[in-house]
Protein backbone atom coordinates (compact mmCIF):
# COMPACT_ATOMS: atom_id res chain seq x y z
CA UNK A 1 0.00 0.00 0.00
CA UNK A 2 3.21 2.14 -0.43
CA UNK A 3 2.61 4.87 -3.00
CA UNK A 4 5.12 6.18 -5.67
CA UNK A 5 6.26 9.51 -5.46
CA UNK A 6 3.48 10.12 -2.63
CA UNK A 7 3.51 13.64 -1.59
CA UNK A 8 2.10 12.68 2.21
CA UNK A 9 4.79 11.19 4.55
CA UNK A 10 1.59 10.89 6.96
CA UNK A 11 0.20 8.14 4.26
CA UNK A 12 3.38 6.44 4.51
CA UNK A 13 3.23 5.89 8.04
CA UNK A 14 -0.38 4.78 8.66
CA UNK A 15 0.16 2.24 5.94
CA UNK A 16 2.87 0.86 7.80
CA UNK A 17 1.80 1.27 11.08
CA UNK A 18 -1.51 -0.76 9.83
CA UNK A 19 0.15 -3.45 8.58
CA UNK A 20 3.00 -3.67 11.75
CA UNK A 21 -0.30 -3.59 13.37
CA UNK A 22 -1.49 -6.72 11.64
CA UNK A 23 1.29 -8.71 12.64
CA UNK A 24 1.82 -7.91 15.63
CA UNK A 25 -1.49 -9.19 16.89
CA UNK A 26 -1.28 -12.32 14.41
CA UNK A 27 -1.28 -15.86 16.58
CA UNK A 28 -0.87 -19.27 14.40
CA UNK A 29 -4.53 -20.77 14.61
CA UNK A 30 -2.99 -24.09 15.69
CA UNK A 31 -1.63 -22.71 18.92
CA UNK A 32 -5.04 -21.02 19.69
CA UNK A 33 -6.73 -24.07 19.10
CA UNK A 34 -5.12 -25.81 21.87
CA UNK A 35 -6.45 -22.88 24.45
CA UNK A 36 -9.09 -23.92 26.59
CA UNK A 37 -10.48 -20.60 27.08
CA UNK A 38 -10.63 -19.48 23.57
CA UNK A 39 -14.64 -18.91 23.31
CA UNK A 40 -16.08 -22.12 21.38
CA UNK A 41 -17.81 -20.10 18.92
CA UNK A 42 -14.52 -18.75 18.04
CA UNK A 43 -12.72 -22.21 18.08
CA UNK A 44 -15.35 -23.51 15.49
CA UNK A 45 -14.57 -20.40 13.36
CA UNK A 46 -11.39 -20.98 12.91
CA UNK A 47 -11.01 -24.76 12.95
CA UNK A 48 -13.44 -24.09 10.17
CA UNK A 49 -11.10 -21.84 8.72
CA UNK A 50 -8.28 -24.33 9.02
CA UNK A 51 -10.02 -26.65 6.80
CA UNK A 52 -10.85 -23.90 3.90
CA UNK A 53 -7.53 -23.06 3.88
CA UNK A 54 -6.22 -26.35 3.43
CA UNK A 55 -8.90 -26.89 0.58
CA UNK A 56 -7.89 -24.07 -0.98
CA UNK A 57 -4.32 -24.89 -1.71
CA UNK A 58 -5.34 -29.22 -2.14
CA UNK A 59 -7.85 -28.98 -3.91
CA UNK A 60 -7.59 -25.68 -5.85
CA UNK A 61 -3.67 -25.38 -6.45
CA UNK A 62 -3.41 -21.92 -4.54
CA UNK A 63 -0.62 -21.22 -2.74
CA UNK A 64 0.58 -23.78 0.31
CA UNK A 65 2.22 -20.99 2.39
CA UNK A 66 1.47 -19.85 5.88
CA UNK A 67 -1.30 -16.86 4.78
CA UNK A 68 -4.63 -17.13 6.81
CA UNK A 69 -3.51 -20.15 9.01
CA UNK A 70 -2.81 -17.20 11.67
CA UNK A 71 -5.22 -15.13 13.37
CA UNK A 72 -5.77 -11.27 14.41
CA UNK A 73 -7.98 -9.63 16.41
CA UNK A 74 -8.25 -5.71 15.13
CA UNK A 75 -11.04 -4.71 17.66
CA UNK A 76 -12.57 -3.79 14.78
CA UNK A 77 -15.24 -4.25 11.94
CA UNK A 78 -12.83 -3.32 8.78
CA UNK A 79 -9.31 -3.63 8.36
CA UNK A 80 -9.17 -1.37 5.94
CA UNK A 81 -11.66 1.57 4.29
CA UNK A 82 -11.16 1.71 0.60
CA UNK A 83 -11.66 5.88 -0.62
CA UNK A 84 -12.79 5.49 -4.29
CA UNK A 85 -13.34 8.65 -6.19
CA UNK A 86 -14.39 10.07 -9.83
CA UNK A 87 -15.17 13.02 -11.65
CA UNK A 88 -19.20 14.23 -11.02
CA UNK A 89 -19.98 14.02 -14.76
CA UNK A 90 -17.87 10.36 -15.61
CA UNK A 91 -17.52 7.46 -14.62
CA UNK A 92 -13.48 6.95 -14.90
CA UNK A 93 -11.85 6.00 -11.76
CA UNK A 94 -9.53 7.84 -10.17
CA UNK A 95 -6.35 5.95 -9.73
CA UNK A 96 -3.43 6.12 -7.31
CA UNK A 97 -0.20 4.00 -7.86
CA UNK A 98 1.55 2.22 -5.80
CA UNK A 99 4.47 0.57 -4.74
CA UNK A 100 4.62 -3.50 -5.92
CA UNK A 101 0.84 -3.35 -6.73
CA UNK A 102 0.91 -0.89 -9.15
CA UNK A 103 -2.22 1.50 -10.01
CA UNK A 104 -5.02 0.78 -8.44
CA UNK A 105 -8.62 2.58 -8.87
CA UNK A 106 -8.79 3.32 -4.52
CA UNK A 107 -7.02 4.00 -1.72
CA UNK A 108 -6.88 2.59 1.42
CA UNK A 109 -6.56 3.23 5.03
CA UNK A 110 -6.30 1.73 8.53
CA UNK A 111 -8.40 4.40 10.10
CA UNK A 112 -12.29 5.54 9.42
CA UNK A 113 -11.81 8.87 10.26
CA UNK A 114 -8.71 8.98 8.07
CA UNK A 115 -10.28 7.53 4.91
CA UNK A 116 -13.75 10.84 5.37
CA UNK A 117 -10.88 13.21 5.41
CA UNK A 118 -9.15 12.11 2.61
CA UNK A 119 -12.46 11.81 0.90
CA UNK A 120 -13.93 15.11 2.33
CA UNK A 121 -10.45 16.69 0.65
CA UNK A 122 -11.63 15.21 -2.73
CA UNK A 123 -15.20 16.31 -2.37
CA UNK A 124 -13.70 19.80 -2.30
CA UNK A 125 -11.75 19.38 -5.30
CA UNK A 126 -15.34 18.29 -7.02
CA UNK A 127 -14.50 14.75 -6.70
CA UNK A 128 -17.58 11.36 -6.50
CA UNK A 129 -16.66 9.97 -3.69
CA UNK A 130 -17.33 6.90 -1.75
CA UNK A 131 -15.30 4.96 1.77
CA UNK A 132 -15.81 1.36 1.31
CA UNK A 133 -15.09 -0.93 4.59
CA UNK A 134 -13.28 -3.98 3.51
CA UNK A 135 -13.13 -7.06 5.94
CA UNK A 136 -9.88 -8.32 4.28
CA UNK A 137 -6.83 -7.65 1.51
CA UNK A 138 -3.79 -9.42 0.47
CA UNK A 139 -0.35 -8.29 0.47
CA UNK A 140 0.27 -10.72 -2.53
CA UNK A 141 2.63 -12.72 -0.67
CA UNK A 142 4.75 -9.93 0.90
CA UNK A 143 3.32 -11.24 4.16
CA UNK A 144 1.82 -13.77 6.21
CA UNK A 145 -2.02 -12.64 5.47
CA UNK A 146 -4.10 -13.90 8.73
CA UNK A 147 -7.85 -14.46 9.40
CA UNK A 148 -9.08 -11.48 10.76
CA UNK A 149 -11.93 -11.35 13.29
CA UNK A 150 -13.44 -8.68 10.24
CA UNK A 151 -13.54 -11.99 8.28
CA UNK A 152 -15.43 -14.11 10.61
CA UNK A 153 -18.78 -11.90 11.65
CA UNK A 154 -20.92 -13.54 8.56
CA UNK A 155 -21.34 -17.23 7.73
CA UNK A 156 -18.81 -20.24 6.31
CA UNK A 157 -19.16 -19.37 2.78
CA UNK A 158 -18.76 -16.20 3.34
CA UNK A 159 -15.03 -17.03 5.23
CA UNK A 160 -14.49 -19.35 2.02
CA UNK A 161 -14.88 -17.00 -0.85
CA UNK A 162 -12.72 -14.53 0.94
CA UNK A 163 -10.15 -16.75 1.25
CA UNK A 164 -10.11 -18.23 -2.13
CA UNK A 165 -9.96 -14.85 -2.93
CA UNK A 166 -7.68 -13.46 -1.73
CA UNK A 167 -4.94 -16.33 -2.08
CA UNK A 168 -6.33 -16.43 -5.95
CA UNK A 169 -4.44 -12.62 -5.77
CA UNK A 170 -1.09 -14.24 -4.15
CA UNK A 171 -1.37 -16.93 -6.98
CA UNK A 172 -1.66 -14.22 -10.24
CA UNK A 173 -1.69 -10.73 -10.16
CA UNK A 174 -1.23 -8.33 -12.75
CA UNK A 175 -0.38 -4.69 -12.29
CA UNK A 176 -2.48 -1.78 -13.29
CA UNK A 177 -5.32 -3.80 -14.17
CA UNK A 178 -7.92 -3.88 -11.15
CA UNK A 179 -11.16 -5.04 -13.11
CA UNK A 180 -8.77 -7.81 -14.15
CA UNK A 181 -7.52 -9.06 -11.04
CA UNK A 182 -10.57 -9.34 -8.99
CA UNK A 183 -12.49 -10.92 -12.18
CA UNK A 184 -9.99 -13.69 -12.11
CA UNK A 185 -9.93 -13.66 -7.94
CA UNK A 186 -14.07 -13.62 -7.92
CA UNK A 187 -14.34 -16.56 -10.47
CA UNK A 188 -11.55 -18.89 -8.42
CA UNK A 189 -13.36 -18.18 -5.07
CA UNK A 190 -16.96 -19.00 -6.94
CA UNK A 191 -15.46 -21.99 -8.27
CA UNK A 192 -14.34 -22.90 -4.94
CA UNK A 193 -17.37 -22.38 -2.97
CA UNK A 194 -19.13 -25.04 -5.40
CA UNK A 195 -15.83 -27.36 -4.74
CA UNK A 196 -15.59 -27.03 -1.36
CA UNK A 197 -19.57 -27.78 -1.19
CA UNK A 198 -19.61 -30.85 -3.23
CA UNK A 199 -17.00 -32.38 -1.25
CA UNK A 200 -18.65 -32.14 1.80
CA UNK A 201 -22.02 -33.32 0.02
CA UNK A 202 -23.67 -29.79 1.50
CA UNK A 203 -25.82 -29.86 -1.21
CA UNK A 204 -28.70 -27.44 0.33
CA UNK A 205 -26.27 -24.47 2.23
CA UNK A 206 -25.29 -24.77 -2.00
CA UNK A 207 -28.32 -24.12 -3.34
CA UNK A 208 -28.73 -21.34 -0.18
CA UNK A 209 -25.29 -19.78 -1.79
CA UNK A 210 -26.80 -20.05 -5.24
CA UNK A 211 -29.88 -18.14 -3.96
CA UNK A 212 -28.00 -15.58 -2.69
CA UNK A 213 -25.48 -15.05 -5.60
CA UNK A 214 -28.56 -14.88 -7.21
CA UNK A 215 -29.61 -11.71 -5.49
CA UNK A 216 -25.99 -10.31 -6.25
CA UNK A 217 -25.61 -10.70 -9.37
CA UNK A 218 -29.23 -8.90 -9.92
CA UNK A 219 -27.43 -6.26 -8.07
CA UNK A 220 -24.72 -6.00 -10.11
CA UNK A 221 -26.68 -6.01 -13.43
CA UNK A 222 -28.58 -3.13 -12.06
CA UNK A 223 -25.67 -1.00 -10.87
CA UNK A 224 -23.89 -1.57 -14.24
CA UNK A 225 -27.33 -0.86 -16.47
CA UNK A 226 -27.32 2.81 -14.90
CA UNK A 227 -23.82 2.54 -15.35
CA UNK A 228 -24.08 2.55 -18.45
CA UNK A 229 -27.02 4.87 -19.17
CA UNK A 230 -25.38 7.36 -16.92
CA UNK A 231 -22.20 7.27 -19.41
CA UNK A 232 -24.38 7.94 -22.06
CA UNK A 233 -25.47 10.66 -20.70
CA UNK A 234 -22.12 11.77 -20.01
CA UNK A 235 -20.26 11.58 -23.45
CA UNK A 236 -23.47 13.50 -24.29
CA UNK A 237 -23.56 17.14 -25.96
CA UNK A 238 -25.83 18.01 -23.34
CA UNK A 239 -25.14 21.04 -20.96
CA UNK A 240 -23.24 19.98 -17.36
CA UNK A 241 -26.48 21.63 -15.79
CA UNK A 242 -28.63 19.52 -17.70
CA UNK A 243 -26.15 16.22 -17.05
CA UNK A 244 -26.32 17.02 -13.34
CA UNK A 245 -30.05 16.92 -13.72
CA UNK A 246 -30.00 13.39 -15.81
CA UNK A 247 -27.47 12.42 -13.13
CA UNK A 248 -30.18 12.69 -10.40
CA UNK A 249 -32.95 11.32 -12.17
CA UNK A 250 -31.31 8.19 -13.14
CA UNK A 251 -29.85 7.40 -9.88
CA UNK A 252 -33.38 7.80 -7.77
CA UNK A 253 -35.20 5.46 -10.95
CA UNK A 254 -32.04 3.06 -9.89
CA UNK A 255 -33.33 3.21 -6.32
CA UNK A 256 -36.92 2.71 -7.61
CA UNK A 257 -35.84 -0.12 -9.11
CA UNK A 258 -34.18 -1.94 -6.67
CA UNK A 259 -37.00 -1.41 -3.96
CA UNK A 260 -39.38 -2.93 -6.86
CA UNK A 261 -36.20 -5.92 -7.24
CA UNK A 262 -35.93 -6.41 -3.26
CA UNK A 263 -39.30 -7.39 -2.85
CA UNK A 264 -38.05 -10.61 -4.35
CA UNK A 265 -35.65 -11.19 -1.39
CA UNK A 266 -37.45 -12.20 1.46
CA UNK A 267 -35.31 -10.92 4.54
CA UNK A 268 -32.04 -10.47 2.21
CA UNK A 269 -31.28 -6.82 3.02
CA UNK A 270 -27.35 -7.06 2.09
CA UNK A 271 -27.49 -3.74 -0.62
CA UNK A 272 -30.19 -1.33 1.41
CA UNK A 273 -27.64 0.44 3.99
CA UNK A 274 -25.97 1.00 0.21
CA UNK A 275 -28.77 2.67 -1.26
CA UNK A 276 -29.98 4.11 1.57
CA UNK A 277 -26.73 6.14 1.80
CA UNK A 278 -27.11 8.07 -1.18
CA UNK A 279 -25.49 6.79 -4.64
CA UNK A 280 -22.94 8.70 -6.95
CA UNK A 281 -20.68 7.83 -9.80
CA UNK A 282 -17.72 6.93 -7.11
CA UNK A 283 -20.27 3.86 -5.76
CA UNK A 284 -21.43 2.70 -9.59
CA UNK A 285 -17.84 2.34 -9.84
CA UNK A 286 -17.04 0.78 -7.82
CA UNK A 287 -19.24 -2.20 -8.03
CA UNK A 288 -18.52 -2.61 -11.63
CA UNK A 289 -15.00 -2.21 -11.29
CA UNK A 290 -15.33 -5.36 -9.15
CA UNK A 291 -17.41 -7.48 -10.97
CA UNK A 292 -17.52 -6.51 -14.68
CA UNK A 293 -15.49 -9.24 -16.19
CA UNK A 294 -16.48 -11.87 -14.04
CA UNK A 295 -19.36 -13.35 -16.10
CA UNK A 296 -16.77 -13.74 -19.13
CA UNK A 297 -14.07 -15.48 -17.11
CA UNK A 298 -16.92 -17.75 -15.32
CA UNK A 299 -17.72 -18.80 -18.46
CA UNK A 300 -14.07 -19.39 -19.62
CA UNK A 301 -13.18 -21.42 -16.97
CA UNK A 302 -16.66 -23.66 -17.86
CA UNK A 303 -14.97 -24.10 -21.35
CA UNK A 304 -12.38 -25.41 -19.62
CA UNK A 305 -13.87 -27.99 -17.95
CA UNK A 306 -13.49 -26.64 -14.80
CA UNK A 307 -10.30 -27.43 -15.15
CA UNK A 308 -8.57 -24.97 -12.58
CA UNK A 309 -4.47 -25.37 -13.56
CA UNK A 310 -5.62 -24.67 -17.02
CA UNK A 311 -7.48 -21.87 -16.32
CA UNK A 312 -4.16 -20.72 -14.65
CA UNK A 313 -2.08 -21.12 -17.39
CA UNK A 314 -5.12 -19.20 -19.62
CA UNK A 315 -5.06 -16.23 -17.10
CA UNK A 316 -1.19 -16.25 -17.40
CA UNK A 317 -1.43 -15.98 -20.71
CA UNK A 318 -4.36 -13.11 -20.98
CA UNK A 319 -1.83 -11.32 -18.24
CA UNK A 320 0.50 -11.16 -20.53
CA UNK A 321 -1.35 -8.89 -23.53
CA UNK A 322 -1.73 -5.63 -23.05
CA UNK A 323 -4.25 -3.43 -20.92
CA UNK A 324 -6.12 -2.89 -24.37
CA UNK A 325 -5.77 -6.30 -25.27
CA UNK A 326 -7.48 -7.67 -22.57
CA UNK A 327 -9.65 -4.36 -22.30
CA UNK A 328 -11.02 -5.67 -26.34
CA UNK A 329 -11.27 -9.04 -25.10
CA UNK A 330 -13.86 -8.20 -22.16
CA UNK A 331 -15.22 -6.31 -24.65
CA UNK A 332 -16.05 -8.77 -27.23
CA UNK A 333 -17.27 -11.67 -24.39
CA UNK A 334 -14.57 -13.68 -24.45
CA UNK A 335 -13.45 -13.52 -27.86
CA UNK A 336 -11.04 -11.60 -30.63
CA UNK A 337 -7.40 -10.93 -28.67
CA UNK A 338 -4.88 -11.91 -31.04
CA UNK A 339 -1.85 -11.82 -28.18
CA UNK A 340 -3.82 -15.11 -27.13
CA UNK A 341 -2.77 -16.89 -30.54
Amino acid sequence: MMCVGCSSIAYYAQSVQGQLQIIAKSRPITALLKDDHLPANLASKLSQAMEIRDFASRELALPDNNSYRYYADLDREYVVWNVFATPALSLQAKEWCFLFVGCLSYRGYFSNSRADAFASRLEQQGFDTWVGGVTAYSTLGWFTDPVLNTMLSRDNDYLARIIFHELAHQKIYIKNDTAFNEAFAETVALEGIRRWYALRSDTDSYRNFLSRLQHEEQFVSLVLQYRDKLDRVYESTMMPGEKLLQKNRLLQAMVNDYRLMRTGWGNDGRYDSWFATGLNNAKLMAVSTYRLYVPVLRKQLEMLGSNLPAFYTFIERLGQCSFEERKSYFENGGHGTACLN
